[in-house]
């Protein structure tokens, strides 16, 4: 059985300048994503070449310092069931971010701390207070807001997969915060990545096609981007709370504006701007609520409570 490791000094200023780095790195993998999907790149390739890269980087980085070490492990099964639900939620991930605008996937991805909620209380049979469930109602009410049944609503799939990524990022959260109490945040990148690669190598005979050298480019862009992110994501847990690092992850909506609006000549409509802050809010309420609950409670449970907040943005 793998000990657990030595608990990390908290350094809260360090984990909030990774997490914001990691929310930059993330959206701009989302948009290399958006751009190279337009391409004519498809899921299944995307997926893959966002996984791959990152192996062969972490091999080679590891093995110059003389530290391919880190990568032994003894929860190897632990391992590949992250990779497989982070897998899928990768899925869901860069499906909003081709389908949607970038602001709008973005907000959905937002809804993590909701399902955490949901998953505490009616998975974990954990009490959940009025506070929780107000902000639940409300972050689902923004939801509604940026669908606009009866209007002109958002379209259905990418609806789908920017609410299955919020859903599977909050399951995988349970499941990093596991692993980050035995295993080195490198570890957990490289074995989701090398998992990863390999399921979704499965649909590659199917979708493979010859690509431009410009397509390259922009899969081996995503591929760093997206590692970094990953490893940015993994260590900012281990400087800080979850309560303390999450109220970053809203800064991904201004890089995805901005984005939006460089390279789409689009701003956000106006069922976004009015939807994103109830959803942000939402998030807000449930990050403040588990930060005052921890303060009353011990240490380890503080920990444990945090998970249910943890929001791995990309869906690992």
């Amino acid at each position: 059985m793998t000990s657990p490791r030595p608990p990390q000094p908290e350094r809260p200023m360090l984990a909030i300048a990774l997490r914001l780095g990691a929310m930059a790195m993330l959206s701009t993998m989302f948009m290399l994503v958006k751009v190279a999907s337009e391409s004519g790149v498809s899921l299944p390739e995307l997926v893959f070449w966002r996984q791959a890269m990152s192996v062969p980087l972490i091999l080679a980085a590891l093995g110059a310092t003389g530290r391919l070490g880190l990568l032994r492990t003894g929860r190897m099964g632990s391992h590949a069931l992250r990779a497989t639900t982070g897998t899928a939620g990768l899925c869901c991930n860069i499906g909003g971010a081709a389908l949607l605008p970038l602001p709008v996937a973005t907000t959905l991805g937002f809804t993590t701390p909701l399902f955490a909620v949901l998953i505490t209380a009616l998975a974990l049979r954990e009490r959940v207070g009025p506070w929780r469930w107000t902000a639940v109602i409300l972050g689902f009410v923004g939801v509604l807001v940026i669908a606009q049944p009866g209007g002109a609503p958002v379209p259905p799939l990418g609806l789908a997969a920017g609410l299955g990524a919020g859903l599977i990022v909050a399951v995988v959260s349970f499941q990093i915060r596991d692993l980050s109490r035995t295993e080195p945040p490198i570890a957990c990148v490289f074995w989701f990545a090398f998992y990863g690669s390999l399921f979704a190598a499965a649909a590659l005979p199917a979708y493979a096609t010859a690509h431009t050298a410009r397509e390259w480019l922009l899969l081996v862009a995503i591929g760093l981007a997206g590692t970094l992110a990953q490893f940015l994501i993994t260590s900012a847990l281990r400087f800080g709370q979850v309560a303390t690092v999450v109220v970053m992850d809203y800064s991904a909506l201004v890089w995805a504006t901005l984005y939006g609006w460089l390279l789409w000549g689009q701003l956000p409509a106006a069922a976004t701007w009015l939807g994103a802050p109830l959803i942000v809010a939402a998030g807000l309420i449930i990050t403040s609520r588990e930060h005052f609950l921890a303060r009353r409670i011990s240490p380890t449970s503080a920990i444990d409570e945090g998970a249910t907040e943890e929001a791995d943005g990309e869906g690992t």
